[in-house]
């Protein structure tokens, strides 16, 4: 239950506070006294979209903030400690600061947290409907989600079915679709890759090759200089056999080693050395066996090097196509024989999609029969329960219905034998019709019906809506507009029931309306122009009198209307 709003530079409101009750309030005041600002408040505290033409001119912001009352282990207790919310005894607090910029904050149980947030939590704390809502609900699709709303579970089960496979419908189709219609593009991309894995099948190239062949073909442009280097080399350090009096360093390292093992036995150190020079001398021996290996291993055959580079050039052709190095090219290939064989087998892929986009059309059909079943016995218990309503609000000969059609469509699905149009929510087209008295045909209520019964009929299918949603707070923004005389003391007196099971707050301009209030909230202006923290009272006794006979004749201190408001709040009290 919603238990108080503190406002502060909102629109016409300065600073002002709005204590609430349990029952049936109604906020009343002169026209542009702020009243409004009410509804705009408790939207911002409900996610309502920030605007920044909300501040009040000189202002830096505008805060609203909220003190709600809810059940202990709530379903929105959970989601509110889960966001790190703390209740204060019972209560959440809910805060919305808008900045002149139009920037938006948002505070949960002392902690910060996404507007969304609120917006979530809205739907189990408050229920709001306005002239906007109304107005709303002339709109087929409106109808029609209005009527799946009252028909809660026995509508929304197959609604999900039907969902989840209209969705996966137009997903195979819209696959389906790109097939066909792109064949020719398809074809030539075929041909491409066909081309492409031709082309490498025929060289044949493996990892790695075009490095190692690289490097082979500096090997053998060079292989004079190379043998000549590793003949010199060899000759350096084991020896010529041309020359046997040359001296190499192999003779020289085997002459030293010789010197130090006379006298390596008197010094460890010196033994030491002479261990070192003898790795030198095995050392010396190896690099030598391997210069004459190198040398004789060496192929400077010019067939050889130009077979090489012949499949370098092979590869670089490769390589210039498809990729950046060998592995490159390989990898493009792995790829491109992928998508070559979907490509190929897109005549079983079309038979496939086919096959269950057919099916899927036949599970639509059954669905949708489903759907409309459903839709059209909860249409008979709505338009029921609104045909009573609008019994208690003066309009005892009105008679509402619905009507459930189907638009024939050749590309359609078939439910019950026909072919019809079909959407995400199903085949049915719903329309809420109204026979304002006996006699008169059924026609759609935004030409059925005038200016005032219009009104009746949009808050007797809110107070139906009441019936159903399970929150503890309804908010009516003057859907009573337009409506006077024994209908507007009708709409007091259901307002007033409504409130014996959940907290109302109304903002109204009729006094028949306000009279059958268990709590009535004056919005006055200040002489400057502004509401201030005065400005929002509860009225009580001759001060609520002097209230309603202002609404009644625009004269708070006439004999007549004040008679007439102590006529209406008798006939309130003793209805209660």
């Amino acid at each position: 239950m919603l238990e108080e709003m503190r406002i502060r530079s909102l629109g016409v409101i300065d600073d002002a506070v709005v204590e609430l009750s349990p029952g049936f309030t109604a906020v009343t005041g002169e026209t542009g006294a702020g009243k409004t600002m009410v509804v705009t408040s408790l939207g911002l505290l409900l996610g309502g979209r920030a605007d920044a033409a909300l501040v009040r001119i000189g202002a830096r912001n505008a805060v609203v903030e909220g003190r709600i009352a809810v059940p202990e282990g709530a379903a929105v207790v959970v989601r509110a400690e889960e966001a790190g919310a703390e209740l204060d005894d019972g209560t959440l607090l809910i805060s919305r600061t808008v900045s002149a910029e139009g920037r938006s904050r948002a505070h949960l149980g002392g902690r910060s947290v996404p507007v969304g947030l609120l917006a979530e939590l809205a739907d189990d704390l408050v229920a709001v409907h306005g002239q906007t809502d109304q107005q709303g609900l002339l709109k087929l699709s409106r109808q029609r989600q209005a009527l799946d709303r009252y028909a809660g579970y026995a509508v929304a089960v197959p609604l999900g079915k039907y969902a989840e496979a209209y969705k996966r419908l137009r997903a195979v189709s819209h696959e389906l679709d790109e097939i066909t219609t792109r064949a020719r593009e398809r074809a030539q991309e075929a041909d491409l890759l066909r081309f492409g894995l031709e082309e490498i099948a025929a060289v044949e190239p493996r990892a790695g090759e075009d490095v190692e062949l690289a490097e082979e073909a500096e090997r053998l442009g060079h292989a004079e200089a190379l043998a000549s280097a590793a003949a010199v080399a060899h000759a350096a350090l084991a020896g010529n056999p041309e020359d046997p009096e040359g001296v190499d360093a192999g003779t020289l390292v085997a002459g030293a080693q010789r010197a130090l093992e006379a006298v390596r036995a008197h010094d460890p150190a010196l033994a030491a050395l002479t261990d070192r020079i003898g790795e030198v001398g095995i050392l010396l021996r190896d690099v030598a066996g391997e210069l004459a290996g190198y040398a004789d291993d060496l192929d400077a055959d010019p067939l050889r090097l130009a077979a090489v580079e012949e499949r370098r050039a092979a590869l670089t052709g490769l390589i210039r196509k498809y990729g950046e190095d060998v592995s490159a090219v390989l990898a493009w290939a792995e790829r491109s024989a992928a998508r070559l064989t979907e490509l190929d087998g897109d005549d079983d892929r079309i038979g496939e999609l086919t096959a269950e986009r057919d099916a899927l059309r036949a599970e639509l059909g059954v669905l949708a029969q489903e759907l409309t079943d459903a839709r059209t016995e909860a249409a008979e218990r709505f338009a029921a329960a609104v045909t009573a309503e609008l019994a208690s609000l003066a309009m005892p000969h009105a008679r509402v219905s619905f009507d459930i059609r189907q638009t024939e469509d050749p590309e359609g699905v078939e439910v019950g034998g026909r072919t019809v149009a079909y959407g995400p929510s199903g085949v049915d087209e719903v329309e809420l019709l109204l026979a304002p008295h006996p006699g008169a045909p059924p026609r759609p209520i935004a030409k059925g019906a005038s200016g005032g019964e219009l009104s009746r009929v949009m808050l007797a299918v809110e107070v139906v809506f009441a019936g159903t949603d399970p929150v503890p707070t309804y908010l009516f923004d003057e859907v009573d507009a337009g409506v006077g005389g024994k209908a507007a003391v009708e709409i007091g007196r259901r307002l007033a029931r409504l409130a014996k099971t959940a907290q109302v707050v109304v903002v109204t301009h009729l006094p028949q309306v306000a009279a059958f209030a268990d709590r009535q909230l004056l919005v006055e202006k200040t002489s400057d122009g502004s509401v201030t923290r005065s400005g929002v009272k509860v009225l009580e006794g001759e001060d609520r009198i002097r209230e309603l006979s202002r609404m009644l004749a625009g004269q708070e201190d006439s004999e007549t209307a004040r008679a007439h408001a102590e006529e209406l709040l008798a006939t309130a009290r003793a209805d209660g």
